[in-house]
């Protein structure tokens, strides 16, 4: 498997998920699944097939993580020396030339990229049109409503 780009605080949040689902989620369903068959027939018990399907989500999720976080290739931006240049990890302030709006993108890998964050993927249009760029760059980015125009305005590595 090859290596999976993650930011250090990307890193820490799936480490933390992971430590939650094994420290609190997986206990509590092994107790309903216990409860459940103290209950008796198992046969036509709904309580014992959530409680199943449950445990097979947070097994499932557990390998996941593991899987990610051993083939995780740990980035942090502050630690490479870029000379100014939008990178992976990188935070970038943008301006659509069009409509004056200004939005701020971290440029993070696919597994914690997150819209509503303001976490977008490396390989997403956008994070593709901005990597290599400086401030006072122009990008253009082909997006579905058409191509868009955005001024880099600021670059940071937190």
């Amino acid at each position: 498997m090859s290596a999976i780009p993650l930011t250090v605080r990307g890193a820490e949040r799936l480490q933390a998920e992971l430590h939650r689902l094994k420290t609190v989620e997986r206990p509590e369903v092994i107790n309903a699944i216990a409860e459940a068959r103290a209950q008796g027939d198992l046969s036509e018990n709904a309580e014992y097939d959530a409680a199943r399907e449950r445990q097979a989500f947070v097994e499932g999720r557990i390998q996941e993580l593991e899987s990610t976080l051993s083939n995780a290739q740990i980035i942090d931006p502050a630690s490479l020396d870029v000379d100014g240049k939008a990178v992976f990890g990188a935070t970038v302030e943008i301006e659509d030339l069009e409509s004056g709006e200004r939005v701020k993108y971290q440029i993070v890998g696919d597994v914690e990229a997150d819209i509503r964050s303001n976490l977008i993927s490396v390989s997403s249009p956008v994070a593709r049109a901005l990597i290599g760029k400086a401030e006072g760059d122009v990008v253009e980015v082909k997006a579905p409503a058409g191509i868009r125009e955005y001024e880099v305005l600021n670059i940071s590595y937190i």
